[in-house]
C-alpha cells in the first residue's frame, strides 16, 4: 500500500460504499483519497458482519433497491463493484440488462444522480468489456432508432428521400457492451470517466485476477482542488503543453506511458528462494516468496484436508492471496462458515490492486484536465 495518500484534503473525504462485501475496495479508496467510509450497503448478512466489524460507525443501508437516496447522508466519493454474475465470462453472459443481477448497476447510477459525489469508483470483472448490454428505455421511448414508417409519402422517389442513417440493417454491427453502457450512463450524469484493466500480477500478486476499474469525476469545480475538469463552454484554467501548437484530431487523448500510469507495487528484482520454500512450493516458490515480502506475512497452508471431501482451498490462504491482514474475513468472531468465507473472498477486491489502479486513473484524469 502507498506510504501516503495521493490526495490530501484538509478534512477526510466521506465515502459511501455500495455492494460492499468485506470492504476491499473501501480500503483502497480510503488510502488513495485520505477518506473515511460513513455508510455502506450490503445485502448478504454474514458478509455485512465482516464490514461492520471493521467499520463499526458505518450503518448498513441494506438492499440497494429499497434505499431512499434523498434521506442518505451526502458523500464525496461513491464506490462499489456491482454484481458480476451476468457479465462474467464464466457465467451465462446474460449481460448488463434490466432484471439481471448485474443490472443492479442502474440503482448505483440512480445513487450517483441523487447524491452527486465528486468521485465515483467502480470495480468489476474482465467480462464487463465484452458482455452485451441493454439500456432501459426512457418513458415513452419505444427504442425505434429509425424514422417512422409513415414519415415518407408514398409518392416520394428514392432520389427525393434523405438517407436514413439508422435504417442500415436489422442489427447493429457493433453492439453495446456492458462497459460502454456504464461509461455512457456516467457521461449522461455529467461525469468524466476513465477505465483501466489491471491483473493482480502487475502489483506482484502470485495470481492474475484481472479486474476492470473505472474512475469518474464530476465535471464541476471540486473542493479538493484536484483534477479540475471544465464544463463545455468554460475556459480551461490549466496551461497547454509547452511548445505544442499542432492540430490534434478530436479523439486525441494524450496520456503518460503505461509505466507511469500503473505504478508497480512489488519488486522487479529476482527474489531469493531458500531450499525449504522451494521444496514446499515447487515452481510457485518465487511467486509465493515475492508476495510474502509485499504482503508482509508468511503464506499459510494452502489447503484444508478432510476424509469426507478431500483437499479444498483454505480460506486463510485465499485471504493471504488477496493481500488482506490475517483474520480480516476468517476471524472466528465474524461467525462465517468456511464456505461463506471462500464466497466472500472470491467476490472481493484485492486492496493493493485497486489502490494501484485508482492512483493511475487519478494521474491520467489530472493529466487530461491540464
Amino acid at each position: 500500500m502507498a506510504d501516503q495518500p495521493l490526495i490530501s484534503p484538509s478534512a477526510p473525504l466521506r465515502v459511501g460504499s455500495l455492494f460492499s462485501g468485506y470492504g476491499g475496495l473501501d480500503l483502497a479508496v480510503e488510502e488513495v483519497f485520505n477518506a473515511r467510509t460513513i455508510w455502506f450497503s450490503e445485502i448478504n448478512e454474514p458478509v455485512a458482519r465482516v464490514f461492520s466489524h471493521h467499520w463499526p460507525d458505518a450503518p448498513n443501508l441494506g438492499d440497494i433497491t429499497t434505499i431512499d437516496w434523498d434521506a442518505v447522508p451526502p458523500v464525496d466519493i461513491l464506490c462499489g463493484g456491482f454484481p458480476c454474475q451476468d457479465v462474467s465470462t464464466v457465467g451465462k453472459m446474460a449481460g448488463l440488462a434490466p432484471g439481471t443481477r448485474s443490472g443492479l448497476w442502474a440503482h448505483m447510477a440512480a445513487a450517483i444522480d441523487a447524491l452527486q459525489p465528486e468521485w465515483v469508483v467502480i470495480e468489476n470483472v474482465r467480462g464487463l468489456l465484452s458482455a452485451p448490454a441493454i439500456r432501459a428505455n426512457l418513458d415513452g421511448d419505444d427504442n425505434e432508432q429509425r424514422n417512422l414508417r409513415d414519415a415518407t409519402p408514398d409518392s416520394a422517389t428514392p432520389r427525393g428521400v434523405e438517407p436514413d442513417p439508422w435504417h442500415l440493417g436489422e442489427a447493429a454491427t457493433r453492439p453495446l457492451r456492458a462497459a460502454g453502457a456504464v461509461l455512457g450512463d456516467l457521461a449522461d450524469l455529467r461525469y468524466d470517466a476513465q477505465w483501466l484493466g489491471l491483473p493482480a500480477s502487475d502489483i506482484g500478486a502470485p495470481h492474475p485476477r484481472y479486474r476492470v476499474f473505472i474512475l469518474a469525476h464530476r465535471t464541476l469545480s471540486d473542493t479538493t482542488r484536484v483534477g479540475r475538469l471544465t464544463r463545455r463552454g468554460e475556459s480551461a484554467t490549466g496551461e497547454g503543453t509547452s511548445g505544442h501548437d499542432r492540430a490534434e484530431p478530436s479523439n486525441h487523448r494524450p496520456r503518460p506511458p503505461r509505466t507511469e500510469r500503473v505504478p508497480y507495487r512489488g519488486t522487479r528484482e529476482p527474489v531469493v528462494v531458500d531450499r525449504a520454500t522451494l521444496r514446499r512450493w515447487g515452481r510457485y516458490a518465487e511467486a509465493v516468496t515475492r508476495w510474502e515480502q509485499i504482503a508482509g506475512r508468511v503464506a499459510p497452508s494452502p489447503a484444508l484436508l478432510s476424509d469426507d471431501t478431500g483437499p479444498r482451498p483454505a480460506p486463510a490462504f485465499v485471504e493471504w492471496l488477496m493481500g488482506l491482514p490475517s483474520g480480516w474475513v476468517t476471524d472466528a468472531q465474524h461467525g462465517l462458515t468456511a464456505n461463506q468465507q471462500l464466497a466472500a473472498l472470491g467476490n472481493g477486491v484485492l486492496p493493493m490492486q485497486a489502490s494501484a489502479a485508482i492512483t493511475a486513473l487519478i494521474v491520467s484524469l489530472v493529466h487530461e484536465s491540464t
